[in-house]
């Protein structure tokens, strides 16, 4: 900040530059801005005016700002930081912000609802809505949501908790759920059914979701007489061979264009061959293939170096490797003089690339309903459910590590995530035109300080009338104007 230093002179406020004292202030520009985009979500509104309220604000700032825990939160982060006038809250410690998740769990669903009807005040017609479940592992065993189950993470031996997931077609989120770690995908979609048609008072409604999680039972449930709904999902390689073998879809259809083909029965399949994914795939399964080859080759050299070393140890491993590539279709080992060798069965294996980007949509819309680029279009905006998981476990407002054992606080730590992500998100849509990454959005925004200084008996507190060019920026994107009366010194 630039001060009339004539003006104080003047003023008889001080004699010479040497006694104007400047302090340093505290981060106030990333929280604020996080304030402001969540009283433009509705976010705000929804939390309520209580100190628990505030404090659930406080904890969506410090998760997309740090990622620490409550611990670190209440004892350490909150000390650079003018929460205090941006929350509107004084009192913080580490058993605060834990009841304050149990009362985020105990809230959840009311919130959730307030935050929906503000935004999607208008639902004539069929809404869309994108589901998907991941799984996050934890470090230890106390959790009472803990479960061995399947680890997308790929973190053997780590016990974990599923988190559904339920977006607009926007890709901002509506609802989060945890689930105990071992919980099926396909066992989650009935909460998300009731949900949309009890507590959102939905009547119309197009569930998108993957393979893995719109199957046979879900589509029957969601075509029930208890909702009349519709679907968009996909099939499997192995659906794909069974349509063919039927005589319902015919390989030559697949191309770079989308085919639109009717089973007669009420369900249609968009298909389409990607040809940067098939290359993708080639290439990725020649590579594998050439690595198996240099494994084979490394056996046969320890066996004979090693003449005490069994054949049939080498070969388990060597069987092991082909079963874990998925390559046993089309690959087969054998041994000759104490040797391993690859048969490669080259019309299986082209089998196997014959399908490389192939790809089945299915849906039960008529083409009345929805074209078939709306459809294909629809089915590849799961693609956002998969960023915000990747945002929430990765980026910003990091889902891990979980500090918290029991059901109701862990509930309350994924809505904080819920919550954050959709701040991350708007974020994301207003700044996409800057060459920022929201890390580095957040980072440059949390340099945003106040200044305090004194001269004589007189302090004062004042933010910056100039920023740096990036976060002038950066503001200017998210149309938000640094202006907050600050009091607490």
């Amino acid at each position: 900040t630039i001060l009339n230093i004539q003006s104080l002179q003047k003023n008889k406020d001080l004699v010479s530059v040497e006694d104007l004292l400047f302090h340093q202030g505290k981060s106030i520009g990333a929280i604020y801005c996080i304030k402001k985009i969540a009283d433009e979500l509705g976010i705000t509104k929804a939390l309520g005016n209580s100190d628990n309220a505030k404090l659930a604000l406080l904890q969506i700032a410090g998760r997309i700002i740090c990622q620490g825990s409550r611990n670190y939160l209440a004892n350490e982060w909150i000390n650079n930081q003018a929460y205090q006038d941006v929350f509107k809250i004084q009192n913080v410690s580490e058993d605060l912000l834990l009841d304050n998740l149990a009362w985020l769990c105990e809230k959840k669903n009311e919130i959730e609802d307030k935050i929906f009807k503000s935004s999607h005040n208008n639902t004539s017609g069929k809404t869309l809505f994108l589901y998907d479940v991941t799984s996050t592992y934890l470090e230890g065993t106390h959790n009472e949501l803990a479960e061995f189950g399947y680890n997308r993470d790929k973190k053997k031996g780590k016990m974990q908790i599923v988190i559904g997931l339920l977006t607009d077609e926007k890709g901002y989120p509506v609802s989060i759920e945890a689930f105990k770690g071992s919980t099926n995908d396909t066992k989650t979609v009935m909460n998300q059914l009731l949900k949309l048609k009890k507590r959102f008072a939905i009547e119309k409604v197009v569930l998108v979701g993957d393979k893995g999680m719109i199957k046979s039972a879900q589509i029957r449930d969601i075509q029930s007489e208890e909702f009349q709904w519709n679907y968009i999902t996909s099939i499997t390689k192995e659906q794909i061979k069974t349509l063919i073998k039927k005589d319902v879809i015919q390989y030559e259809l697949f191309d770079n264009e989308l085919v639109d083909i009717s089973d007669g029965e009420g369900t249609r399949y968009i298909l389409r061959r990607n040809p940067i994914r098939a290359k993708e795939i080639y290439t990725n399964r020649m590579s594998r293939i050439n690595w198996l080859n240099e494994f084979v080759i490394n056996q046969n050299i320890y066996l004979d170096e090693h003449p005490r070393a069994k054949v049939e140890t080498a070969i388990n491993k060597v069987e092991s490797k082909i079963l874990k590539h998925k390559f046993s279709s089309f690959i087969k080992c054998r041994i000759i003089d104490g040797k391993i060798f690859l048969d490669v069965d080259s019309k299986q294996l082209k089998e196997q690339q014959k399908f490389d980007g192939c790809y089945a949509i299915k849906t039960d819309l008529t083409k009345e309903e929805m074209n078939t680029d709306t459809v294909h279009a629809r089915y590849k905006d799961l693609a956002q459910v998969e960023q915000a998981f990747r945002t929430m476990k990765n980026i910003g407002e990091n889902i891990r590590p979980v500090f918290v054992r029991k059901k109701e606080t862990t509930i309350g730590h994924i809505f904080v995530v819920m919550l954050g992500y959709m701040i991350m998100k708007y974020m994301q849509d207003k700044l996409k035109h800057l060459p920022y990454t929201m890390k580095g959005v957040i980072e440059s925004l949390d340099k945003i300080q106040y200044i305090k200084y004194t001269f004589g008996e007189k302090t004062k507190i004042i933010l910056p009338d100039e920023l740096l060019q990036q976060n002038q920026e950066i503001l200017d994107g998210l149309n938000i104007k640094l202006n907050c009366s600050l009091e607490y010194i």
